[in-house]
């Protein structure tokens, strides 16, 4: 899993490489090494929900299953001027009842694969947020949100994620060797599963953290911004030197923890700010 997470680093939502190692193991021991050749055996498996699972039936087993990604969904609802609130999770499946309804009927291990890349390829081209490129559109003609002159009103969605902030400082410490304290994150929560400096909720915790005599060896590095998805987070290292025989108290929020030496890094899976801020050094 380490190696995993070590090659997946700097992508992001970790989730999914926990969950892309979990799944592999389970098609091996459940399924003989084999992928599942429908949509809803696919959905079994770590990490595929009803959309992923869909896309790979109708590329690789040509199974007549409708996908629903972010592009296809502004690609129907355009077409079909579906003004229903895709907020809720019951005009969703009516979607996808639509969905389904509307895929090829024949020679479906041609037309499943190219109609799905082409319905996903249009959103994410022509059929684009916004300013969509209706001229060029080779189904404008059938196109109702066009039709009524406002196809980038589609689809509706009334609820929207809030972004938060969150401010955390990071304790750098470091031997005289230049090996660092990396931990563990819990499996749940930011980075989890990823080898990180030690986390806390503020600098004067974290200082409070550090025996005396290694607070009196700090030095504060400029606070910086990390931007996720639907979070800004704001980092403030502190860097504190530690003696070889001087041990590290145990911390609250990592699981495991030793010393690494720079050439370890690379073969940890670790934060992108992370990563970045101690190759800096």
């Amino acid at each position: 899993m380490t190696c995993v997470l070590a090659l997946w680093s700097g992508l992001g939502y970790y989730s999914r490489a926990r969950n892309l190692h979990r799944c592999a193991q389970d098609v091996v021991a459940l399924h003989g090494g084999q992928f599942p050749r429908s949509a809803e055996q696919l959905q079994t498996l770590p990490g595929i929900g009803p959309s992923t699972a869909a896309a790979i039936a109708a590329f690789c087993f040509a199974e007549r299953v409708a996908i629903l990604d972010g592009n296809v969904k502004r690609v129907l609802t355009r077409v079909l001027a579906f003004s229903d609130d895709l907020a809720l999770s019951k005009n969703e499946k009516k979607l996808w009842v639509i969905a389904n309804r509307l895929l090829p009927e024949e020679n479906l291990v041609q037309s499943m694969p190219r109609y799905t890349q082409a319905v996903m390829d249009l959103g994410a081209t022509i059929c684009s947020t916004r300013k969509p490129q209706c001229l060029i559109c080779p189904v404008q003609s059938l196109c109702k949100g066009l039709a009524v002159g406002q196809p980038e009103k589609y689809p509706v969605k009334t609820k929207k994620l809030k972004r938060t902030v969150e401010h955390l400082s990071l304790l750098w410490a470091e031997r005289a060797d230049g090996a660092v304290w990396l931990e563990r994150r819990p499996a749940s929560g930011i980075w989890g599963g990823l080898y990180c400096l030690p986390v806390f909720e503020s600098d004067e915790v974290l200082l409070k953290f550090l025996p005396e005599r290694t607070r009196l060896r700090t030095q504060h590095l400029p606070r910086f911004k990390h931007v996720l998805t639907h979070k800004d987070m704001h980092l403030s290292p502190v860097i504190a030197g530690f003696s070889a025989s001087q041990k590290m108290p145990p911390t609250d929020g990592g699981e495991q923890g030793r010393w690494c030496l720079p050439d370890e890094w690379a073969l940890l899976g670790l934060p992108a700010p992370i990563r970045k801020l101690l190759e800096r050094r």
